[in-house]
This record gives C-alpha cells, sequence and structure tokens, in this order.
C-alpha cells in the first residue's frame, strides 16, 4: 500500500530534479522553474481545488454525520486537514523559508530570515490537499483500488505551486508527506476527535433532519 502511496512524490522528484543544473536546498533538488500562471496552473485554479474540497469534506461531515462509514470518513479527513493546517502554520514560522518569488536571483538556501518573509516551508497547500485525501484511500483502497487516482490532486496543486513560483521542490515534497501522515493519523482514530467533542446532532448528520 505505501509503495503505491509514494508514487506521487516520486514523480514529482524525478520530473523536477532531472533537468536542475544549479540545484540548492537540503536535497539538493530546489531550482525555480519556468514562470506560468495560466493554463491548468493558473493560481485562481489553485485556490479552487483547495476551496472546493474543504467546503466538501465539512459538507459531507455534517450532511452524512458519523454513523456510517462513509460519514466517518469524512470527519476524519476534517481532522487530518485541521491538524495539516495547524502543522504548516507553526512549521513556517519555525523555519522561515522564503519563497521563489521574493528574490530577483532566488537562492533555496535562505532559512530562518523572518517572520515577515512569505514563508515557504513546507507547502500548505499540498499538505492540505494530501490530508484530505489520505483518509478515503486508506479506507477504500482494497475495495476501490481506482481510489489511488486520487493522489493526481495533491501532484498536480505540488506542480502548479512550483509553476507560479509559490514553493521549492522539498516544500512539496514535505506538504505531501505531512498530509500523508495526518491523514494516517486521522484514519487510525475509529471516533474522529472533532466529532466526539461536538454535540451528538453532528453524529447523526444533517441528512436525517430532512
Amino acid at each position: 500500500m505505501w509503495k503505491r502511496k509514494l508514487v506521487p512524490a516520486l514523480c514529482l522528484f524525478c520530473a523536477f530534479t532531472g533537468v536542475a543544473l544549479a540545484a540548492g536546498g537540503p536535497l539538493g533538488i530546489d531550482y525555480r522553474l519556468s514562470y506560468d500562471n495560466s493554463g491548468i496552473y493558473k493560481r485562481s485554479y489553485q485556490h479552487d481545488l483547495i476551496y472546493a474540497m474543504v467546503a466538501g469534506e465539512l459538507g459531507g461531515a455534517l450532511w452524512l454525520g458519523g454513523k456510517s462509514r462513509l460519514g466517518r470518513t469524512f470527519w476524519q479527513a476534517v481532522d487530518s486537514s485541521a491538524l495539516a493546517a495547524g502543522s504548516t502554520f507553526v512549521l513556517k514560522r519555525v523555519f522561515q523559508r522564503t519563497r521563489p518569488e521574493q528574490e530577483r536571483n532566488p537562492d533555496p538556501n535562505r532559512w530562518f530570515q523572518g517572520c515577515c518573509n512569505n514563508l515557504s516551508f513546507p507547502s500548505g497547500e499540498v499538505a492540505g490537499v494530501t490530508s484530505i485525501v489520505t483518509p478515503f484511500i486508506l479506507e477504500y483502497h482494497r475495495q476501490h483500488p481506482w481510489i489511488w487516482e486520487l493522489e493526481l490532486l495533491p501532484a498536480y496543486d505540488a506542480e502548479a505551486r512550483m509553476k507560479t513560483w509559490g514553493h521549492w521542490q522539498t516544500d512539496v515534497l514535505a506538504g505531501f508527506a505531512l498530509g500523508t501522515f495526518t491523514g494516517y493519523l486521522a484514519h487510525n482514530r475509529k471516533m474522529p476527535f472533532l466529532l466526539g467533542v461536538l454535540p451528538h446532532g453532528f453524529m447523526i448528520g444533517l441528512h436525517e433532519r430532512f
């Protein structure tokens, strides 16, 4: 299972390191891609993706509640994305890495530059997208192998974030790893944390009220 889970990360590694001539960063793979804010890489589409996914997980969780298998998985995704968001907020302020867009001659080795920078490491959007899809993949991959195709969403977002100079390669790989980890933790909880602290009505779901 985890071999298949690593496919998007390996694809990103191969796709964006093979042509790097003067790369840097902690793994020696970071360099700024040619800028592209058009077509599928358009920044507004990246926003649309993360907003749609957050709205979808919250809507599915509230509508289905936590009594069904699918509803519980939606709530696990909510837990996972909340944990990923909190973790990236803290990590960005710890590492204080500058983004590729911030300098005329970008340097991927500029860490601890102060919290006034537009903080880059790890990628919060890639972590968020990955954290939402991971509980569904872990829950349903045996019965529905096609669900692995959801990994294309964080892979797309990672490439798009680099194309618009929002992140370095190690930023998106770290975001993917973080989102996978929070998804794994959330999926291992039979009772989703947020569902457990909310009133019982959230367990039933809105669909039983209407």
